[in-house]
């Protein structure tokens, strides 16, 4: 964590510093902690104290892709605070967490490509003045967890992951990004899928796990995708063979030809069952995915799995938000 003195008020002017109780947490949790507040050399007005959420999402438009910032829940910790020359005074927050933030972090190491950073911002004579931005360690729920495990149990491979703007058809949605974490296929499947990509999608109540394949083409047909919705209780997630589900979902696109779709409703993930009113296209802007480089050459797996390392979260956020006024 760092100060940053706040340049509304010029040279003397108080500093800002927040401190989270803990960088770590999980969708749905409430983060909390301090923003510390050191006056300067003289009295200090600071009309408004925000906590924002902020992450970097993909946007594409055509055949081009950008990347911006997308700020995703904002609270107003505290409005008209003076701060004393020279006096320190702290200010305590909570952020509820929504349940779709995604996640950065399995096995308790930074997830490469996926940042998630606390803003913090004080309004000064309607002037906002950021000060620091501090990076947040998401990791899964239990039940995001169990399916994680499954890819690392089936011999999954992870490619890369990154946070897409738009919404997917069918599933009710509370903001307006999805997190999709690729992979490369067990060997059994390498020739006939080139990659899989994973989606949660969580509330309170129910975990929504979308699974898109791209299939490869051959010598008579060309390459289609295939895509997987299922829907499961948190409580019965956990106690699902997730494994034996993925697997057997693989199993049947890869032995079919055009778009298809399966999917389940609670405690009965897949199985081959069809997802109905989800034939022909899984996102509703209908872009087609697989676009990264080389992955890691590592397994995403569950808490005590083999996971990517050798990224430094801190550098992750500086780089994706150097643009933003957090990296001072």
């Amino acid at each position: 964590m760092f100060k940053r003195l706040l340049s509304a008020f010029g040279v003397g002017g108080p500093s800002v510093d927040t401190v989270l109780d803990t960088p770590h947490a999980t969708p749905g949790q409430v983060v909390t902690g301090q923003v510390r507040i050191q006056g300067g050399s003289n009295d200090a007005q600071i009309d408004q104290i925000v906590l924002s959420l902020v992450t970097r999402v993909e946007v594409e438009h055509g055949d081009h892709e950008f990347a911006g910032v997308s700020e995703f829940l904002r609270v107003v910790v505290a409005q008209g605070v003076r701060v004393p020359a020279g006096q320190p005074m702290a200010v305590p927050f909570q952020l509820p967490l929504p349940w779709e933030t995604p996640i950065t972090a399995v096995g308790g190491q930074p997830l490469p490509g996926m940042t998630v950073g606390v803003r913090t911002e004080l309004v000064i004579s309607g002037a906002p003045d950021k000060g620091d931005l501090d990076p947040l360690l998401v990791g899964p729920l239990p039940s995001q967890d169990r399916v994680l495990d499954a890819f690392g149990q089936l011999g999954f491979q992870f490619r890369s992951a990154d946070v897409e703007a738009g919404r997917i058809r069918g599933v009710q949605q509370e903001l307006g990004f999805y997190q999709e974490i690729e992979f490369f296929p067990p060997a059994q499947f390498a020739g006939r899928i080139n990659q899989v990509e994973l989606t949660f999608v969580t509330n309170p109540h129910e975990l929504v796990v979308v699974l898109e394949a791209d299939k490869r083409g051959g010598m008579f047909s060309s390459g289609s995708d295939a895509f997987g919705r299922f829907h499961v209780s948190h409580q019965d997630a956990v106690n699902t063979d997730w494994a034996g589900a993925i697997n057997q979902w693989m199993a049947q696109i890869a032995e079919r030809g055009g778009h298809s779709a399966f999917g389940g409703q609670y405690g009965q993930p897949g199985y081959g069952q069809p997802s109905h009113g989800h034939h022909g296209g899984h996102y509703d802007d209908d872009h087609h995915h697989g676009r990264r480089g080389p992955g890691m050459g590592a397994v995403v797996g569950g808490v005590a799995a083999g996971v990517v390392g050798g990224m430094v979260l801190g550098e992750v956020v500086e780089e994706v938000f150097e643009d933003d006024g957090g990296g001072e």
